[in-house]
């Protein structure tokens, strides 16, 4: 059984792109995947399986590092309209992102808005639940709100830096996100009727890289995020109604937070190998997390749960140029700990006759990762005319790997359980792009495999208690996850503007 899920939407709603989602680490124990909502931007390199390491992207590098905005030559206009749909009516999406990078002197910068409209996956059928009988049921119960087919997000983007010597620059960029609706966020209450989720997240960053002429780079990166949601979640309870003698139904609300504060520190460091062609990379990654307040999801039931994390990631990448063909491959390993607890409302008396006070520990839960990640990729150009016109093509394929071991005390019935979870996720991608002299347009594609919508069954059917929890249990069955695909597509176009 799954005892404890902690899918958080944070560290994954302010990675706006693949090579800023390697700098923040997204910290998952169920396989739903939400990077693909956040992929907003133009990329060069994410159609090549988002290598990142040895291979510049000189599109996505300004958002993710602010300080390599400094290899823009001319400012640029760009739009990248994109959409996303999950499989099994789980969900689907879509983007319009608008922005422009500029150069003006030795300043460079960058401005970007993005409007998304997420729907909702198509709804469960409802828990099945033990009638109670209940005389003040109707008066007690909660206004239902209009249902809603999906919900609005936007996003805001600034960064500005400049060169400080001769190769070496600094940038900072600030950005903001109000979120209506995260993907999948929905599937992690099971049997609820509504969902309504309000929240923004804050991020951070300030940059430095520093270029050599011999093409050795070395870039830093230190971040800060702020994530606060609020999910009001509306339950159906059904109980007999003894005036009328026939079964009636009540709305109830719950809500739950979910908070996440993240520092991060990120180094990148790459060098020409002294064989034609050859380039090669190392990156280091450190992100330290408080989750002051993890939603109480109906798959794992431990209300009250705060918790930190530490999450590194070790990469190397090596690419090849020859002529107009590229090849490249990155390697990642991702050692993660986090601890969460519950604690406790009020007193409670423990199973060897001791008392834990309020505040105290009742559960804990200690998490071991040890994620690993393979992204793979070639590009070739294809001179269309030799003064005016090329084209590109790219393919590439990325494989993430999760695999974590939970050790659950609980002090209240003073038991212990253990459990190891793993998954891969894989994404084929896919890419093409026209570049003329005053004017270029990208398209790229992926098909996300490995990732599920959950459900919590018992036998053939969906079991959930109706009446709000103050005893802490685990899941009245094992976790089940129905297979789906992400597909997502985005054309961008850019030119410049002066």
């Amino acid at each position: 059984m799954l005892q404890r899920a902690l899918p958080l939407a944070a560290v994954l709603v302010c990675s706006w792109n693949a090579a800023a989602a390697a700098q923040v680490i997204s910290i998952r124990t169920v396989p739903i995947s939400q990077s693909h909502q956040f992929d907003l931007f133009p990329s060069r390199s994410l159609a090549m399986g988002g290598v990142t390491i040895a291979v510049d992207d000189s599109l996505s590098d300004p958002f993710s590092n602010p300080a390599k905005g400094f290899r823009l030559a001319v400012s640029r206009f760009f739009g990248a309209p994109g959409v996303y749909r999950v499989s099994q009516g789980a969900g689907a999406g879509r983007t319009l992102p608008v922005g422009a990078l500029f150069r003006s002197g030795p300043w460079f910068g960058a401005g970007a808005l993005a409007l998304q409209q997420v729907d909702l996956s198509e709804p469960m059928a409802l828990a099945l639940q033990v009638p109670i009988s209940c005389r003040a049921c109707l008066d007690q119960a909660t206004v239902l709100p209009t249902t809603q087919g999906s919900n609005g997000n936007t996003f805001a983007h600034a960064m500005v830096g400049r060169p400080v010597s001769p190769g070496f620059s600094i940038g900072g960029s600030l950005s903001w996100s109000g979120l209506h609706g995260v993907d999948g966020v929905d599937l992690l209450y099971a049997g609820s009727s509504r969902l309504v989720q309000r929240g923004h997240a804050l991020d951070v960053r300030l940059g430095l890289h520093k270029q050599w002429t011999d093409d050795r780079a070395l870039s830093a990166l230190v971040l800060h995020d702020r994530y606060a949601s609020t999910h009001d979640v509306y339950y159906l309870d059904s109980f007999w109604d003894p005036g009328s003698q026939q079964f009636d139904q009540r709305s109830r609300l719950e809500e739950n937070l979910d908070h996440t504060n993240t520092w991060g520190l990120h180094l990148q460091y790459t060098q020409a190998l002294r064989a034609p062609g050859w380039r090669v990379g190392v990156t280091a990654t450190t992100n330290l997390a408080s989750h002051p307040k993890i939603p109480n999801y109906e798959i794992q039931n431990i209300p009250r749960d705060p918790g930190n994390s530490e999450a590194f990631n070790l990469g190397v990448g090596l690419a090849r140029t020859v002529d107009a063909s590229t090849v490249a491959i990155d390697l990642v390993y991702e050692p993660i700990w986090s601890h969460t607890w519950a604690d406790a409302a009020g007193p409670v008396e423990t199973a060897l006759g001791t008392t834990i006070p309020a505040g105290g520990k009742t559960i804990e839960n200690r998490f071991r990762f040890s994620n690993a990640i393979l992204r793979m990729g070639l590009s070739q150009d294809i001179e269309l005319d030799r003064s005016t016109k090329a084209m590109s093509l790219q393919l590439g394929l990325s494989v993430h790997r999760i695999d974590y071991s939970l050790a659950q005390r609980n002090h209240v019935t003073a038991t212990s359980r253990q459990l190891d979870e793993d998954w891969v996720e894989w994404s084929p991608t896919w890419g093409v792009s026209f570049r003329f002299p005053a004017w270029e347009v990208r398209y790229r594609g992926s098909a996300t495999n490995g990732t599920g919508r959950p459900g919590v069954f018992s036998g053939n059917f969906a079991t959930v208690d109706a009446a709000p929890r103050n005893i802490l249990v685990a899941p009245s069955g094992p976790i089940s996850f129905g297979n789906v695909r992400v597909m997502t597509h985005q054309v961008s176009i850019s030119f410049p503007f002066r």
